[in-house]
């Protein structure tokens, strides 16, 4: 089976088109799904990169009350607005 080739590339087209529809569908919805009342959610790796630390550092965030968190389906949250907030806390301390 030949095809030529301004026809492949048609067809080549389309399907890149649709990948971009899919792209901008799955964004949509990996936004909805990171937000809680309007406000950004962030995992634990989110976190660790923001904050620059340790695994270990984060957890005792955690038992000593410092950051509020999250457990949705098994998996820790964190609100930005939380994160800022601890950012604040520790300058002024």
């Amino acid at each position: 089976m030949n095809i030529e080739r301004t026809e492949f590339i048609k067809w080549m087209e389309k399907i890149m088109t649709r990948f971009d529809i899919l792209h901008e569908k799955l964004n949509a919805k990996q936004n909805e799904l990171n937000t809680i009342d309007g406000e950004q959610l962030l995992d634990n790796q989110d976190v660790l990169q923001m904050l620059k630390i340790s695994a270990r550092s984060l957890q005792r965030y955690r038992s000593e009350k410092k950051l509020p968190y999250y457990t949705i389906s098994g998996k820790l949250y964190y609100k930005l607005s939380d994160v800022h907030e601890l950012i604040r806390n520790s300058f002024n301390q």
